[in-house]
């Protein structure tokens, strides 16, 4: 047995990434206190991950919809009223590979909800429900770095750029507020609500992570004298996670995930709304690994068995913030002398192309505009504006693999002549990148068999394609630095096909020491 060194690397690796759209159907009753349903003018709904539950090869997970839906009362000519419950599901998604002790991230989207009316006192809601999924594994590994003591053995190195996972951790972070309505506003009902987190960070020190973010929350909401208003509170999240050894100089990966969130009027008197959220955040933290690993291993006189294990792992994580200002004018008629109630927005992905040094993102900013016109009449017209993206002065863009997360900080709309709309966009783009990096690594080295003695004390050889001195020695029984001496080789990288070399029979030297 050839007596090696090793040293330790922790492997956090992607195992297996899936987006899956998922239904979650049920019925709402309206309540006795509220007129009939003539028709639904607009739905929303926040999504909400209680639990979830690694399986073999499957993710359970239970939730819940908070389902908002604005409708025009049957046999009234003006104005529009509210209701809102909660689905709850529980849906098992097959992911291969995933196994209980592996680590999960989930990011849940409200892709679309249809309101049916049944009849003026029942709705049937279909939510369709957008799951990205992620799932990582963590795996200890040893990685062959050094020879102890051991004299001719022939060594081949090479230097990886290792991202090894430093630590791992999570906390529930509860977002509280009592958000102010205007003192002349008495509230009635909620009408909709929507949720975003914005202005993600995280400072790292002190063997602590802390993550700041905020908690963006609209609520459009109708008062007792039939009018529309809306708040925009943005609410800190803000938590400490506890992992030993981390600096400033380690690179991470943030997740948070909404486990919950109240919205609850307040009595009339206060003019207030309660605001609730629970999430949980993970992050996972690296350090940067130089690591001179040994790809392969000979002695000139003794051939050596070698068991190998392949690795992949990340190399060059790190992480791009840029902010972008979006300005564009959109036409819509209908909206001319009309109020503004809210605009929904998203950013969608449509092609990203990398080339070299760049990585170029085609997008579209999805907007949808709800504004209220004579009678209390609530109408909604859509606009999509397609944009660009671009992140520059890379190395080998091609080979990078990337997630985007696109904030919208802040927003305005200004109606203008003619219905055009103004449309100011200030949104923050965070992409976090890495490579993918393969290596065998070489668990243990024996001595197989000695190699048989030949007559020759030097070799002519032909360089073949895909030769290397390292081939051509181990081959032979020589030693690179031999071969490299008697050829007068100045740079033993660079050999070319049809060359001729001279391969001398490796000669330990033996220093004798007289007393």
């Amino acid at each position: 047995m050839v007596n090696i060194a090793k040293e330790n690397l922790c492997i956090h690796k992607l195992v297996s990434e899936k987006t899956e759209i998922i239904f979650v159907e049920g019925d709402m009753i309206v309540p006795d206190s509220k007129p009939d349903i003539l028709n639904t003018i607009c739905t929303s709904g926040v999504a909400c991950v209680y639990k979830r539950e690694l399986q073999e090869n499957k993710l359970k997970i239970d939730g819940g919809v908070n389902t908002y839906i604005m409708y025009m009362p049957e046999g009234m000519e003006e104005g529009i009223r509210g209701v809102n419950t909660t689905l709850d599901f529980s849906q098992t998604i097959d992911v291969e590979g995933i196994t209980p002790d592996m680590q999960v991230c989930l990011k849940t989207n409200v892709k679309s909800i249809e309101a049916k009316v049944i009849n003026g006192r029942k709705i049937g809601i279909k939510v369709a429900l957008e799951i990205c999924i992620k799932v990582f594994a963590k795996e200890e590994v040893e990685v062959v770095n050094d020879i102890v003591e051991q004299e001719d053995i022939q060594i081949l190195k090479d230097n990886f750029l290792m991202n090894s996972l430093l630590g791992t951790g999570s906390t529930k972070i509860y977002a509280k507020d009592t958000v102010q309505i205007d003192s002349i506003d008495q509230l009635a009902e909620i009408l909709k609500v929507s949720t975003d987190m914005i202005e993600k960070d995280v400072k790292i020190s002190y063997n602590k992570v802390l993550t700041k973010a905020e908690a963006e929350i609209k609520i459009v909401y109708l008062t007792e004298d039939n009018r529309i208003g809306m708040v925009n509170p943005k609410i800190p999240v803000v938590g400490f996670i506890d992992i030993p050894d981390v600096s400033e100089d380690n690179t991470y990966d943030i997740c948070y995930e909404l486990r919950n969130v109240i919205v609850k009027p307040n009595a009339q008197e206060e003019h207030s709304i309660y605001v609730e959220m629970e999430y949980e955040v993970t992050c996972n933290v690296y350090e940067e690994k130089n690591i001179n690993l040994i790809q392969d291993l000979y002695r000139p006189d003794m051939i050596f068995k070698i068991d190998r294990t392949p690795i992949s792992t990340m190399s060059d994580k790190k992480c791009i913030k840029q902010s972008k200002i979006l300005q564009e004018t959109v036409n819509l008629k209908e909206i001319e002398g009309k109020k503004l109630i809210d605009v929904d927005c998203h950013i969608i992905l449509q092609k990203e192309t990398k080339i070299n040094s760049k990585i170029l993102y085609e997008m579209e900013l999805q907007m949808r505009f709800l504004f209220l016109g004579n009678n209390m009449q609530v109408s909604i017209q859509e606009a999509t504006v397609p944009f660009e993206y671009i992140i520059d002065n890379l190395e080998r863009g091609e080979t990078l693999n990337t997630q985007n997360d696109f904030e919208i900080i802040s927003q305005d709309f200004i109606i203008q002549d003619g219905g055009n709309v103004s449309c100011n966009l200030n949104m923050n783009v965070q992409t976090d990148m890495y490579r993918n990096v393969n290596a065998n690594l070489i668990n243990t080295v024996e001595e197989d068999q000695e190699r048989q003695e030949q007559d020759y004390s030097i070799v002519i050889y032909i360089v073949k394609k895909g030769d290397t001195l390292w081939n051509i020695a181990k081959e032979f029984g020589s030693t690179i630095d031999d071969i490299v001496r008697t050829n007068g080789l100045e740079n033993p990288d660079q050999i070319q096909i049809g060359q001729k070399l001279y391969i001398p029979k490796y000669v330990r030297m033996q220093v004798n020491t007289y007393a």
